[in-house]
Protein backbone atom coordinates (compact mmCIF):
# COMPACT_ATOMS: atom_id res chain seq x y z
CA UNK A 1 0.00 0.00 0.00
CA UNK A 2 1.67 3.19 1.19
CA UNK A 3 4.12 1.75 3.73
CA UNK A 4 7.16 2.61 1.63
CA UNK A 5 6.15 6.26 1.64
CA UNK A 6 5.43 6.57 5.37
CA UNK A 7 8.62 8.43 6.20
CA UNK A 8 8.18 10.83 3.29
CA UNK A 9 4.62 11.53 4.41
CA UNK A 10 5.87 12.36 7.89
CA UNK A 11 8.45 14.77 6.53
CA UNK A 12 6.35 16.32 3.80
CA UNK A 13 3.07 16.79 5.59
CA UNK A 14 4.11 17.71 9.10
CA UNK A 15 4.97 21.39 8.88
CA UNK A 16 5.41 24.08 6.24
CA UNK A 17 7.53 27.05 7.24
CA UNK A 18 8.96 29.97 5.34
CA UNK A 19 10.62 33.32 6.00
CA UNK A 20 8.35 35.50 8.12
CA UNK A 21 5.67 32.84 7.85
CA UNK A 22 3.87 31.09 10.67
CA UNK A 23 4.29 27.33 10.82
CA UNK A 24 1.42 25.54 9.07
CA UNK A 25 0.49 22.02 10.02
CA UNK A 26 -0.84 19.73 7.33
CA UNK A 27 -3.50 17.09 7.84
CA UNK A 28 -1.90 14.01 9.35
CA UNK A 29 0.88 15.90 11.12
CA UNK A 30 -0.10 14.37 14.46
CA UNK A 31 -0.73 10.84 13.18
CA UNK A 32 1.77 8.11 14.20
CA UNK A 33 3.82 6.80 11.25
CA UNK A 34 2.28 3.34 11.52
CA UNK A 35 -1.20 4.85 11.07
CA UNK A 36 -0.32 7.07 8.09
CA UNK A 37 -0.49 4.12 5.71
CA UNK A 38 -4.26 3.99 6.23
CA UNK A 39 -4.82 7.60 5.11
CA UNK A 40 -5.26 8.36 1.39
CA UNK A 41 -2.38 10.65 0.31
CA UNK A 42 -4.93 13.02 -1.25
CA UNK A 43 -5.94 14.40 2.17
CA UNK A 44 -2.38 14.75 3.45
CA UNK A 45 -1.69 17.50 0.92
CA UNK A 46 -4.10 19.92 2.61
CA UNK A 47 -3.41 22.23 5.56
CA UNK A 48 -5.02 21.38 8.86
CA UNK A 49 -8.08 23.53 9.66
CA UNK A 50 -8.12 25.87 12.62
CA UNK A 51 -8.89 24.21 15.94
CA UNK A 52 -12.05 26.33 16.15
CA UNK A 53 -13.36 24.54 13.03
CA UNK A 54 -12.92 21.18 14.75
CA UNK A 55 -14.66 22.53 17.85
CA UNK A 56 -17.55 23.99 15.85
CA UNK A 57 -18.12 20.69 14.03
CA UNK A 58 -17.86 18.85 17.33
CA UNK A 59 -20.56 21.05 18.88
CA UNK A 60 -22.80 20.59 15.83
CA UNK A 61 -22.41 16.82 16.05
CA UNK A 62 -23.17 16.85 19.77
CA UNK A 63 -26.45 18.66 19.03
CA UNK A 64 -27.27 16.21 16.23
CA UNK A 65 -26.40 13.26 18.45
CA UNK A 66 -28.78 14.40 21.18
CA UNK A 67 -31.58 15.23 18.73
CA UNK A 68 -31.25 11.89 16.96
CA UNK A 69 -30.94 9.62 19.97
CA UNK A 70 -33.88 11.29 21.71
CA UNK A 71 -36.07 11.48 18.60
CA UNK A 72 -35.38 8.02 17.26
CA UNK A 73 -35.43 6.55 20.75
CA UNK A 74 -38.93 7.94 21.25
CA UNK A 75 -40.07 6.58 17.89
CA UNK A 76 -38.81 3.07 18.69
CA UNK A 77 -40.28 3.20 22.20
CA UNK A 78 -43.71 4.50 21.23
CA UNK A 79 -44.15 2.43 18.06
CA UNK A 80 -43.19 -0.80 19.81
CA UNK A 81 -45.06 -0.20 23.08
CA UNK A 82 -48.34 1.19 21.73
CA UNK A 83 -50.73 -1.53 20.60
CA UNK A 84 -52.43 0.78 18.10
CA UNK A 85 -49.08 1.37 16.37
CA UNK A 86 -47.89 -2.23 16.21
CA UNK A 87 -48.94 -2.66 12.59
CA UNK A 88 -47.12 -4.22 9.66
CA UNK A 89 -46.55 -0.85 8.00
CA UNK A 90 -45.07 0.65 11.15
CA UNK A 91 -42.48 -2.12 11.34
CA UNK A 92 -40.70 -0.21 8.56
CA UNK A 93 -40.90 2.98 10.61
CA UNK A 94 -39.25 1.25 13.58
CA UNK A 95 -36.56 -0.21 11.32
CA UNK A 96 -35.82 3.22 9.86
CA UNK A 97 -35.60 4.73 13.34
CA UNK A 98 -33.22 1.92 14.34
CA UNK A 99 -31.02 2.68 11.30
CA UNK A 100 -30.96 6.39 12.14
CA UNK A 101 -30.19 5.56 15.78
CA UNK A 102 -27.21 3.40 14.75
CA UNK A 103 -26.07 6.10 12.33
CA UNK A 104 -25.65 8.56 15.19
CA UNK A 105 -24.24 6.13 17.78
CA UNK A 106 -20.84 6.56 16.16
CA UNK A 107 -20.87 10.31 16.82
CA UNK A 108 -18.67 10.08 19.97
CA UNK A 109 -15.84 8.81 17.75
CA UNK A 110 -16.14 11.91 15.58
CA UNK A 111 -16.20 14.18 18.62
CA UNK A 112 -13.12 12.46 20.05
CA UNK A 113 -11.29 12.88 16.74
CA UNK A 114 -12.31 16.54 16.50
CA UNK A 115 -11.09 17.36 20.00
CA UNK A 116 -7.77 15.72 19.13
CA UNK A 117 -7.56 17.35 15.67
CA UNK A 118 -7.71 14.37 13.38
CA UNK A 119 -7.17 10.62 13.20
CA UNK A 120 -7.02 10.17 16.98
CA UNK A 121 -9.18 7.03 17.20
CA UNK A 122 -6.83 5.31 14.77
CA UNK A 123 -7.59 2.59 12.27
CA UNK A 124 -9.79 0.61 14.67
CA UNK A 125 -11.98 3.63 15.37
CA UNK A 126 -12.10 4.36 11.65
CA UNK A 127 -13.27 0.83 10.86
CA UNK A 128 -15.99 0.95 13.51
CA UNK A 129 -17.15 4.39 12.35
CA UNK A 130 -17.31 3.43 8.67
CA UNK A 131 -18.91 0.03 9.32
CA UNK A 132 -21.73 1.56 11.37
CA UNK A 133 -22.23 4.28 8.78
CA UNK A 134 -22.35 1.87 5.85
CA UNK A 135 -24.66 -0.55 7.62
CA UNK A 136 -27.14 2.07 8.80
CA UNK A 137 -27.01 4.24 5.68
CA UNK A 138 -27.66 1.50 3.13
CA UNK A 139 -30.30 -0.14 5.34
CA UNK A 140 -32.05 3.22 5.73
CA UNK A 141 -32.17 3.63 1.96
CA UNK A 142 -33.67 0.20 1.42
CA UNK A 143 -36.13 0.77 4.28
CA UNK A 144 -37.25 3.99 2.63
CA UNK A 145 -37.89 1.96 -0.51
CA UNK A 146 -40.02 -0.46 1.54
CA UNK A 147 -41.98 2.45 3.01
CA UNK A 148 -42.57 3.79 -0.48
CA UNK A 149 -43.82 0.37 -1.62
CA UNK A 150 -46.14 0.12 1.38
CA UNK A 151 -47.64 3.57 0.75
CA UNK A 152 -47.98 2.69 -2.94
CA UNK A 153 -49.96 -0.50 -2.27
CA UNK A 154 -52.04 1.09 0.51
CA UNK A 155 -53.12 4.10 -1.51
CA UNK A 156 -53.32 2.77 -5.07
CA UNK A 157 -54.30 -0.86 -4.43
CA UNK A 158 -56.20 -0.87 -1.12
CA UNK A 159 -58.16 -4.07 -1.81
CA UNK A 160 -55.34 -6.17 -3.28
CA UNK A 161 -54.45 -7.55 0.11
CA UNK A 162 -53.29 -5.79 3.24
CA UNK A 163 -49.61 -5.97 4.16
CA UNK A 164 -49.18 -8.65 6.81
CA UNK A 165 -46.65 -8.61 9.62
CA UNK A 166 -45.02 -11.73 8.20
CA UNK A 167 -44.54 -10.07 4.82
CA UNK A 168 -43.19 -6.92 6.47
CA UNK A 169 -40.80 -9.00 8.59
CA UNK A 170 -39.55 -10.85 5.51
CA UNK A 171 -39.00 -7.53 3.72
CA UNK A 172 -37.02 -6.19 6.68
CA UNK A 173 -34.92 -9.37 6.76
CA UNK A 174 -34.23 -8.86 3.06
CA UNK A 175 -33.15 -5.27 3.76
CA UNK A 176 -30.51 -6.45 6.23
CA UNK A 177 -29.35 -9.42 4.15
CA UNK A 178 -28.99 -7.01 1.23
CA UNK A 179 -27.12 -4.45 3.34
CA UNK A 180 -24.68 -6.50 5.42
CA UNK A 181 -22.34 -7.58 2.58
CA UNK A 182 -21.72 -3.94 1.59
CA UNK A 183 -20.52 -3.20 5.11
CA UNK A 184 -18.61 -6.45 5.71
CA UNK A 185 -16.70 -6.66 2.41
CA UNK A 186 -14.78 -3.37 2.85
CA UNK A 187 -14.42 -4.00 6.60
CA UNK A 188 -12.52 -7.22 5.88
CA UNK A 189 -10.92 -5.64 2.79
CA UNK A 190 -12.24 -8.48 0.66
CA UNK A 191 -13.52 -5.91 -1.82
CA UNK A 192 -12.90 -2.25 -1.24
CA UNK A 193 -11.82 -0.85 2.11
CA UNK A 194 -12.64 1.82 4.65
CA UNK A 195 -10.48 4.93 4.91
CA UNK A 196 -10.55 8.33 6.63
CA UNK A 197 -11.76 11.36 4.70
CA UNK A 198 -11.94 15.12 4.96
CA UNK A 199 -10.37 16.42 8.14
CA UNK A 200 -9.55 12.79 9.05
CA UNK A 201 -12.28 12.84 11.68
CA UNK A 202 -14.73 10.71 9.67
CA UNK A 203 -14.35 7.47 7.72
CA UNK A 204 -16.17 5.85 4.82
CA UNK A 205 -15.42 3.46 1.98
CA UNK A 206 -12.31 4.41 0.02
CA UNK A 207 -13.35 6.22 -3.16
CA UNK A 208 -9.94 7.78 -3.90
CA UNK A 209 -7.63 4.83 -4.63
CA UNK A 210 -7.05 4.87 -8.38
CA UNK A 211 -7.22 1.18 -9.28
CA UNK A 212 -9.57 -0.72 -11.56
CA UNK A 213 -10.72 -2.95 -8.71
CA UNK A 214 -11.61 0.04 -6.54
CA UNK A 215 -13.40 1.77 -9.42
CA UNK A 216 -15.56 -1.31 -9.93
CA UNK A 217 -16.31 -1.45 -6.20
CA UNK A 218 -17.33 2.22 -6.05
CA UNK A 219 -19.49 1.88 -9.15
CA UNK A 220 -21.18 -1.26 -7.82
CA UNK A 221 -21.88 0.07 -4.34
CA UNK A 222 -23.17 3.31 -5.89
CA UNK A 223 -25.64 1.33 -7.98
CA UNK A 224 -26.74 -1.07 -5.23
CA UNK A 225 -26.93 1.36 -2.31
CA UNK A 226 -28.11 4.49 -4.12
CA UNK A 227 -29.57 3.82 -7.57
CA UNK A 228 -31.64 0.77 -6.55
CA UNK A 229 -33.49 2.35 -3.58
CA UNK A 230 -33.71 5.70 -5.36
CA UNK A 231 -35.33 4.12 -8.42
CA UNK A 232 -37.85 2.28 -6.25
CA UNK A 233 -38.70 5.42 -4.27
CA UNK A 234 -39.19 7.55 -7.37
CA UNK A 235 -41.30 4.90 -9.10
CA UNK A 236 -43.63 4.19 -6.18
CA UNK A 237 -44.24 7.81 -5.26
CA UNK A 238 -44.72 8.87 -8.87
CA UNK A 239 -47.38 6.17 -9.14
CA UNK A 240 -49.05 7.50 -5.97
CA UNK A 241 -49.10 11.06 -7.31
CA UNK A 242 -50.41 9.90 -10.68
CA UNK A 243 -53.19 7.86 -9.06
CA UNK A 244 -54.24 10.67 -6.74
CA UNK A 245 -54.35 13.21 -9.56
CA UNK A 246 -56.37 10.92 -11.83
CA UNK A 247 -58.75 10.15 -8.96
CA UNK A 248 -59.27 13.82 -8.13
CA UNK A 249 -59.84 14.63 -11.79
CA UNK A 250 -62.45 11.88 -12.07
CA UNK A 251 -64.18 13.15 -8.93
CA UNK A 252 -64.38 16.67 -10.31
CA UNK A 253 -65.73 15.47 -13.64
CA UNK A 254 -68.38 13.31 -11.96
CA UNK A 255 -69.38 16.16 -9.65
CA UNK A 256 -69.74 18.43 -12.66
CA UNK A 257 -72.02 15.91 -14.38
CA UNK A 258 -74.15 15.65 -11.24
CA UNK A 259 -74.18 19.44 -10.91
CA UNK A 260 -72.80 19.35 -7.35
CA UNK A 261 -69.81 21.10 -5.88
CA UNK A 262 -68.15 17.99 -4.44
CA UNK A 263 -68.72 14.28 -3.98
CA UNK A 264 -66.97 14.29 -0.62
CA UNK A 265 -68.89 13.82 2.59
CA UNK A 266 -68.00 14.06 6.27
CA UNK A 267 -64.94 16.01 5.33
CA UNK A 268 -64.38 19.74 5.47
CA UNK A 269 -62.63 21.49 2.64
CA UNK A 270 -59.35 21.73 4.53
CA UNK A 271 -59.29 18.45 6.45
CA UNK A 272 -57.18 15.48 5.41
CA UNK A 273 -57.52 11.77 6.00
CA UNK A 274 -55.06 9.95 8.26
CA UNK A 275 -53.72 8.04 5.26
CA UNK A 276 -52.79 11.18 3.36
CA UNK A 277 -51.04 12.65 6.40
CA UNK A 278 -49.01 9.47 6.83
CA UNK A 279 -48.25 9.39 3.11
CA UNK A 280 -47.02 12.97 3.29
CA UNK A 281 -44.74 12.05 6.17
CA UNK A 282 -43.37 9.10 4.19
CA UNK A 283 -42.83 11.25 1.10
CA UNK A 284 -41.05 13.89 3.19
CA UNK A 285 -38.74 11.32 4.75
CA UNK A 286 -37.92 9.78 1.38
CA UNK A 287 -37.26 13.25 -0.03
CA UNK A 288 -34.88 13.85 2.86
CA UNK A 289 -33.12 10.60 2.01
CA UNK A 290 -32.68 11.73 -1.59
CA UNK A 291 -31.50 15.20 -0.58
CA UNK A 292 -29.04 13.92 2.02
CA UNK A 293 -27.44 11.01 0.19
CA UNK A 294 -27.25 12.48 -3.33
CA UNK A 295 -24.35 14.82 -2.44
CA UNK A 296 -22.47 11.87 -0.91
CA UNK A 297 -23.08 9.76 -4.01
CA UNK A 298 -21.78 12.58 -6.23
CA UNK A 299 -18.75 12.98 -3.96
CA UNK A 300 -17.87 9.29 -4.29
CA UNK A 301 -18.27 9.34 -8.07
CA UNK A 302 -16.04 12.40 -8.39
CA UNK A 303 -13.44 10.76 -6.16
CA UNK A 304 -13.42 7.54 -8.17
CA UNK A 305 -13.98 8.76 -11.72
CA UNK A 306 -13.62 12.55 -11.76
CA UNK A 307 -11.23 15.33 -10.81
CA UNK A 308 -10.11 14.63 -7.26
CA UNK A 309 -8.81 18.18 -6.94
CA UNK A 310 -12.43 19.25 -6.52
CA UNK A 311 -12.59 17.29 -3.27
CA UNK A 312 -11.12 19.47 -0.56
CA UNK A 313 -11.43 18.36 3.07
CA UNK A 314 -14.00 21.07 3.77
CA UNK A 315 -16.12 20.09 0.77
CA UNK A 316 -16.10 16.41 1.77
CA UNK A 317 -17.40 17.24 5.26
CA UNK A 318 -20.64 18.76 3.92
CA UNK A 319 -22.20 15.56 2.47
CA UNK A 320 -21.18 13.68 5.63
CA UNK A 321 -22.97 16.29 7.73
CA UNK A 322 -26.06 16.08 5.50
CA UNK A 323 -26.32 12.34 6.11
CA UNK A 324 -26.24 12.85 9.87
CA UNK A 325 -28.77 15.67 9.67
CA UNK A 326 -31.43 13.52 8.03
CA UNK A 327 -31.05 10.90 10.75
CA UNK A 328 -32.11 13.61 13.20
CA UNK A 329 -34.99 15.02 11.16
CA UNK A 330 -36.76 11.73 10.36
CA UNK A 331 -38.32 11.10 13.79
CA UNK A 332 -39.58 14.67 14.08
CA UNK A 333 -41.26 14.45 10.69
CA UNK A 334 -43.27 11.54 12.07
CA UNK A 335 -43.93 13.45 15.29
CA UNK A 336 -45.47 16.23 13.22
CA UNK A 337 -47.29 14.17 10.60
CA UNK A 338 -48.29 10.81 12.08
CA UNK A 339 -51.57 11.31 14.00
CA UNK A 340 -51.58 8.04 15.96
CA UNK A 341 -47.95 8.53 16.98
CA UNK A 342 -48.78 11.99 18.27
CA UNK A 343 -51.70 10.59 20.29
CA UNK A 344 -49.57 7.87 21.88
CA UNK A 345 -46.71 10.26 22.57
CA UNK A 346 -49.18 12.63 24.18
CA UNK A 347 -50.41 9.84 26.47
CA UNK A 348 -46.88 8.92 27.57
CA UNK A 349 -45.42 12.41 27.79
CA UNK A 350 -48.31 14.78 28.52
CA UNK A 351 -45.92 17.59 29.45
CA UNK A 352 -45.03 17.92 25.75
CA UNK A 353 -48.48 19.54 25.33
CA UNK A 354 -49.14 17.83 22.00
CA UNK A 355 -52.60 18.70 20.73
CA UNK A 356 -54.09 15.87 18.66
CA UNK A 357 -57.71 14.73 18.80
CA UNK A 358 -58.60 11.04 18.72
CA UNK A 359 -60.79 11.62 15.69
CA UNK A 360 -57.80 12.67 13.61
CA UNK A 361 -56.39 9.17 13.78
CA UNK A 362 -59.20 7.73 11.69
CA UNK A 363 -59.83 8.14 8.03
CA UNK A 364 -62.36 10.78 7.15
CA UNK A 365 -62.51 9.81 3.52
CA UNK A 366 -65.95 8.59 2.55
CA UNK A 367 -65.68 9.60 -1.06
CA UNK A 368 -67.74 8.23 -3.91
CA UNK A 369 -65.60 5.87 -5.94
CA UNK A 370 -65.14 6.97 -9.52
CA UNK A 371 -61.70 6.23 -10.86
CA UNK A 372 -60.32 4.26 -7.95
CA UNK A 373 -61.32 2.78 -4.62
CA UNK A 374 -61.36 4.86 -1.44
CA UNK A 375 -58.33 4.58 0.79
CA UNK A 376 -58.96 2.53 3.94
CA UNK A 377 -57.82 3.67 7.34
CA UNK A 378 -54.41 2.40 8.37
Amino acid sequence: MFSSNTSSFSAQYRVMEGPNQKAQNFLGWNVPPEELIHIPPHWLAYPEPEFSVHMLLGLVYIALFLASTIGNGLVMWVFTSAKSLRTASNMFVVNLAFCDFIMMLKTPLFIYNSVNRGFAAGQLGCQVFAFMGSLSGIAAGMTNACIAYDRYTTITKPFDGKLTKIKAFVMILFVWFYTIPWAVLPLLEIWGKFAPEGYLTTCTFDYLTDTFDNHVFVGTIFFCSYVVPMTAIIYFYSQIVSKVFSHEKALREQAKKMNVESLRSNQSQHSQSAEIRIAKAAITICFLFVASWTPYAVLALIGAFGDQNLLTPGVSMIPALNCKLVACIDPYVYAISHPKYRIELQKRLPWLAIKESEGDTHSTATETTVATNPVPAS
